[in-house]
């Protein structure tokens, strides 16, 4: 997943820095051990075969208090903008609501991220706090907005999603 290495990708996410294949791949074996995360491939189809296009994950998968973190990465950027993202974050919030049973799922996005802002706020999520100029990126502090969605907030905004399929390429996470 070369999506890391990309300046335009990354301004969108935690990481700061470039991953090497062999920082890479560590991470990836790190994930196996994790009993705490679920992490996800998203493909889809381009010419008649499957590919890779991003990830989902859920982490810090907090079992008492039944909490998650929420993140996405849109990587290949010829996907952005036909609601993919959209349909990945409604989808690992199913999974988080329905399977996991959680009650609570929360992220962190960037105050410049306004598509990913409004894709959460899309699929139920609420913006609850910032942080106020807690990261820095191209000479610049830049604030760090709170969102949390709870399960009964997903199963009410879950109607209207599924009711209005034709809506979701509007907007993208991750982007």
């Amino acid at each position: 997943m070369c999506w890391f290495n990309d300046p335009e990708v990354r301004k969108y996410l935690m990481i700061y820095e470039p991953m090497s294949r062999v920082k890479e791949e560590r991470w990836f074996e790190a994930l196996l051990d994790m009993r705490d995360r679920y992490f996800f491939v998203i493909e889809t189809v381009r010419d008649e075969a499957w590919v890779s296009i991003g990830t989902v994950d859920l982490f810090r998968v907090d079992w008492k208090n039944r909490t998650a973190n929420f993140g996405i990465t849109l990587g290949e950027k010829s996907f952005w903008g036909q609601g993919l993202g959209t349909d990945a974050t409604f989808t690992a919030l199913l999974f988080a609501f329905q399977e996991l049973n959680l009650n609570r799922v929360e992220l962190e996005v960037f105050e410049y991220n306004l598509q990913a802002v409004r894709c959460y706020e899309k699929v139920g999520f609420r913006r609850e706090g910032t942080r106020r100029q807690a990261f820095f990126q191209a000479v610049c502090y830049h604030d760090v907005y709170l969102m949390g969605i709870l399960r009964e907030e997903f199963l009410e905004s879950g109607e209207s999603y599924f009711q209005n399929p034709e809506g979701n390429g509007e907007l993208e996470c991750g982007e």
